[in-house]
């Protein structure tokens, strides 16, 4: 690159990742371009849930208050068993009162265009350009795309998200590490899922299968209900309600009326996947972030907190020049934590997602039994981290 120009990264994926990390690099002055495959900014999904240290992270970024506006407060959030009994209810306002933030949650779209809307004034993104390799040199890094573009720059960030072509190009295929269950998720009216539940949500245990329901605002929830089931047995889109009708038949009314009331062609059907964890994320000029680095499974409500996470140390580690030495610095300062959380998340499913009665009896007994102070200290390395 030029010495007199500022420097460039290129962003492979516009997702939650991609996007803080445009963002934050724009806070150090550099000079982004956003490529990404799909051929329209679309971000897929439902809801997503933002703890406190997710949301330290926006506010960090300058956008936490747009999200608080937009989003929904966790102000109470319940686990019951499937039958609607009370199992414990947890620390939601003591958390907040702790870290200074509640958590929210907002519709992954809604994240999305607050992102997009922040990047856009400094940031290109491109649409329908597939990476498939970056040739490096002393000086820089050329991204080459499938169209045959090509594009210099200091540094390529791959945020391309769990089926990552840049994590593939730097160390090869990885397998896909299975859960055991399976998700679908959907989105309705706060009023047509009967939600008793103002400002949070509520999980349902069951044998085998678990229900979610989280407030999104606007008069909206989210849903997902996840199912212990052999893989690749996704029912179809025409299947899809009335399969989840039969598993939760008999269930706590909202879950019930959350699945009745959800448009049936637009809920999601998804394997619960993550990968063997990656001994390294660089190589030279090229680096991966969030689920192309640390693809996790989604029983810590984590996954898109620790790509918020990454990106904004990643722009602090790439003010130094030494491009590869900023980027072993970024593996250095966050491989640990999130290597942690996806064998915490693997341990979480494990745990909700049990079948045998006894088990349950012994887990639901365990949650009853735990206090305030126990809960939150638990999970306070994870919450209360402060970048």
């Amino acid at each position: 690159m030029d010495a007199g120009t500022s420097r460039k990264a290129i962003v492979i994926g516009a997702g939650i990742g991609g996007l803080c990390t445009a963002l934050s690099l724009q806070q150090q002055g550099w000079r982004v371009a956003i490529y990404d495959k799909a051929t329209s900014l679309r971000e897929a999904g439902a809801g997503i849930v933002l703890a406190a240290n997710a949301m330290k992270a926006l506010d960090l970024l300058g956008i936490g208050e747009t999200v608080r506006n937009v989003g929904a407060p966790v102000i109470q959030a319940d686990i019951r068993k499937w039958d609607g009994t009370i199992i414990t209810s947890l620390p939601a306002a003591k958390q907040a009162a702790l870290y200074g933030t509640q958590s929210y949650v907002i519709h992954r779209a809604d994240l999305q265009a607050i992102l997009v809307q922040a990047v856009t004034d400094t940031t290109t993104i491109q649409t329908n350009k597939q990476w498939i390799d970056g040739t490096q040199s002393e000086q820089g890094v050329k991204a080459v795309f499938q169209d045959g573009t090509q594009e210099y720059a200091d540094v390529i960030i791959g945020s391309d998200g769990f089926h990552s072509a840049v994590r593939e190009r730097l160390f090869g295929q990885s397998p896909v590490r299975y859960s055991g269950y399976i998700a679908l998720r959907g989105v309705c009216t706060q009023e047509e899922a009967r939600n008793t539940t103002q400002g949070g949500g509520f999980e349902a245990l069951g044998p085998g299968k678990r229900f979610g329901l989280s407030s999104l605002g606007n008069g909206r929830v989210f849903w997902f209900a996840a199912i212990n089931a052999p893989q690749g047995k996704l029912p179809p889109v025409k299947e899809r309600q009335s399969e989840l009708l039969r598993q939760f038949h008999g269930w706590y009314n909202p879950v019930v009326s959350a699945i009745e009331a959800t448009e049936a062609s637009t809920i999601l059907a998804h394997n619960i996947v993550d990968r063997p964890l990656l001994s390294k994320w660089s190589s030279g000029r090229v680096t991966l972030l969030g689920d192309a680095a640390h693809p996790m499974l989604p029983n810590l409500g984590q996954g898109g907190a620790q790509a918020i996470e990454d990106a904004i140390v990643l722009a602090r580690c790439l003010r130094n020049p030494d491009i590869p030495a900023a980027l072993s610095a970024y593996e250095n300062a966050r491989m640990a934590r999130t290597n942690r959380i996806v064998r915490m998340s693997r341990s979480m499913g494990r745990m909700v997602q049990l079948e045998n009665p006894f088990l349950i009896y012994c887990r639901n007994k365990l949650l009853a039994s735990l206090s305030d102070a126990r809960y939150i200290s638990r999970f306070d390395p994870i919450i209360g981290y402060e970048l």
